[in-house]
């Protein structure tokens, strides 16, 4: 059962739960200012995760300071990423919803996936408004920390290649640690100011500026208005989020250096080059393509595809038009394009560019090989020589990662969805970029009509993409419970 040892991991999530309570506040009375009114929900809700998080402390006090070693690590991730979006969802009852559309609301936005149940978007309250955008900010460096910090120590999908100074080569997750956070949120934070000043030039409210801005640097997706960014026809905020989005899929760790006065950061890092040059391609192609389609001015025809297409490479969900009115050809590319995922240490979710790039490495040396079998063939990635052991890591978590990504469909299919609702579904929550293809989930519509066990089914989805598959597989293996 549930043993002493596991104690610190409670007190952690309760001293989450106490922080979720105080945030649970400020969409309240900013609501109470814009419109006068008062979102009872708010204040229940943030009393009842007030009272569990101090209910944890207490049961727990004196646990709180002590170093926690690998299973505690992976048990606080996945735990702390299934319980908080259990109160975060309280506040949606409100409003009609019920639990499971609550809950999936809640995972989305913690996670940054950006999928909804909500229509009327227009109409709700500010408070609830403010409430989504602070679930995709919260969550969005939620996970930067979980990228740099806790997910290289505990060796995941490769991502042990990343571990930095602030990594404990001892097994265990030390407060050093505590430094990086206080860069991270220095970075985080100065880029969504700046986002939301330059979204107010262009003309938003500084209400939606400011909801927006959060949404965007965490590549969450979540609007204001039912036709997302579409709502706002101003070129320049359209690129403003283009470079915005960018900036929250590329490795904060060189957001940091950049701070630091290292001005080269960002050349020397092959997998921010890497992600470049497939934007550039990419978005070359599809314009070109696009404007002959359509005969577009090709101006406007690379501004629509260059934020469609970074919206859903790095996981954000924005959308500025119904992408899949475009043609085949355009839903056989943006489905793909789901798979595609930003930097690791970003807020991006998917597949990260430097698995793609470390696959690449082993089928070019798996040819070389092939083609001179007594040869010696070196893998390298960042001028490093790659371990056998990362590289089995890298392919055992693509391989988990499409083997989940078929299971949820054949289980939303018996559910009675159709295959592209279901496929899609499937991809865009373990891949956490929000919308989907399709009538039902596609960039103009959402998840609403979607059975609860559906909902459920799609929640687990969002937080296993979120926590790298492993990470929340793991607890349920009966062998990591065994002391």
């Amino acid at each position: 059962m549930f043993s002493a040892r596991y104690n610190p991991v409670i007190h952690v999530i309760g001293l989450l739960l106490m922080g979720l309570a105080f945030f649970m506040f400020i969409p309240f009375f900013v609501n109470v200012g814009a419109e006068g009114d008062l979102l009872i929900g708010f204040e229940v809700s943030a009393a009842a995760t007030g009272f569990a998080g101090l209910l944890m402390i207490l049961a727990t006090r004196g646990e709180g300071t002590q170093i926690l070693d690998l299973r505690q690590g992976f048990l606080l991730t996945g735990l702390a990423w299934m319980v908080l979006p259990a109160f975060a969802a309280l506040p949606f009852l409100q409003f009609g919803l019920d639990y499971a559309d609550a809950y999936f609301e809640a995972v989305s936005g913690i996670t940054t996936t950006g999928s909804t149940v909500i229509s009327g978007l227009d109409s709700l309250p500010t408070g609830i408004l403010l409430w989504r955008a602070f679930l995709n900010w919260l969550g969005g460096i939620g996970i930067i920390v979980m990228a740099i910090i806790l997910l290289p120590f505990l060796r995941i999908g490769g991502m042990q290649l990343f571990k930095t100074e602030s990594s404990d080569q001892s097994e265990k997750i030390i407060p050093k640690a505590a430094e990086m956070v206080n860069w991270i949120t220095g970075a985080y934070t100065g880029l969504t100011i700046l986002c939301a000043l330059l979204y107010y030039i262009g003309g938003m409210t500084g209400f939606d500026a400011i909801c927006h801005a959060m949404s965007t640097l965490a590549t969450g997706g979540f609007a204001n208005y039912d036709a997302s960014f579409g709502h706002f026809t101003n070129p320049f905020i359209h690129w403003v989020a283009i470079f915005f989005m960018i900036a929250g899929a590329l490795p904060f760790n060189a957001w940091i250096r950049l701070m630091r006065g290292d001005r080269k950061a960002f050349f020397r890092d092959p997998q921010i080059m890497a992600l470049m040059r497939f934007f550039i391609i990419t978005v070359s192609v599809m314009a070109i393509w696009l404007s002959l389609k359509t005969h577009m001015p090709l101006v406007d025809a690379i501004r629509l595809t260059a934020f469609n297409i970074v919206s859903v490479v790095t996981t954000t969900g924005f959308a500025t038009v119904d992408y899949t009115a475009w043609g085949e050809a355009a839903l056989g590319a943006f489905f793909l394009l789901t798979f595609v995922g930003g930097c690791a240490g970003s807020t991006s979710g998917g597949i990260k560019v430097y698995r793609f790039q470390i696959l690449w490495v082993a089928m070019t040396g798996q040819m070389k090989k092939l083609m001179s079998p007594h040869r010696t063939v070196v893998m390298l990635y960042q001028g490093r020589r790659l371990p056998e052991a990362l590289l089995i890591s890298v392919l055992a978590f693509l391989a988990a990662y499409f083997a989940s990504t078929a299971a949820v469909t054949l289980a939303l299919t018996f559910m009675g969805l159709d295959l592209v609702t279901a496929l899609t579904a499937a991809a865009t929550a373990i891949s956490n970029v929000g919308p989907g293809l399709g009538q039902i989930i596609g960039p103009a519509g959402n998840f609403a009509s979607l059975p609860d066990g559906a909902k459920w089914l799609l929640s687990f989805t969002m937080i296993l993409g979120r926590l790298e598959i492993f990470t929340l597989f793991l607890l349920f293996d009966p062998y990591f419970w065994k002391d």
